[in-house]
């Protein structure tokens, strides 16, 4: 087992020397093409490949530059957007909240009104339930007597002066 692994070792350093020989040797090789195609091109012409070579670099990277930009415009948009339908929908959230919490308020208001009416009918039930509270009110409010029983009325002279005018509003209102 080790004999294998040092064996594939060396065969893969061997490999890497053999390759970089022949990197040499091409390196080599093309200096010396080179050095004859230099000498039958002309350097103004070289120089113009070269520009024009720099010139289209430079508008390619220009173009890349553009196009970055205009995706980060694009992306920066959409972000915005992002952020507005976010804070539109919290303060949409926050003001039904709100109105949910006054009319929770309301409602408490208005329950706690009716319990107490509830309470206070029930007490009035419970006095005119009982035939003592009902003979009470008949003699008091409607100016009822018992059997034999002589009702008396004494009014007194504001008693007097509000009935003179009931009775002329009333007569003033038939006329109408």
């Amino acid at each position: 087992m080790a004999w294998c692994f040092l064996k594939s070792t060396f065969d893969i350093d061997f490999r890497l020397i053999v390759m970089e020989y022949r990197a040499k040797s091409m390196t080599e090789e093309s200096k010396k093409k080179n050095s004859t195609v230099k000498s039958k091109v002309k350097a103004p012409e070289a120089k113009q490949d070269v520009s024009t070579l720099i010139d289209k670099t430079k508008t390619k990277n220009k173009q890349r530059k553009n196009q970055i930009r205009v995706y980060y415009s694009l992306l920066t948009i959409v972000l915005l957007i992002c952020l507005a339908q976010i804070g539109f929908s919290a303060i949409l959230n926050l003001s039904k909240t709100i109105s949910y919490q006054t009319k929770i308020n309301t409602m408490k208001k208005t329950k706690n009104q009716a319990e107490k009416r509830n309470v206070k009918l029930k007490q009035e039930i419970k006095n005119f339930s009982s035939a003592s509270s009902l003979e009470a009110i008949a003699r008091n409010n409607l100016k009822m007597a018992g059997e034999d029983e002589v009702l008396v009325i004494i009014n007194t002279a504001e008693e007097a002066n509000s009935d003179k005018s009931d009775k002329k509003n009333k007569d003033i209102k038939k006329k109408k």
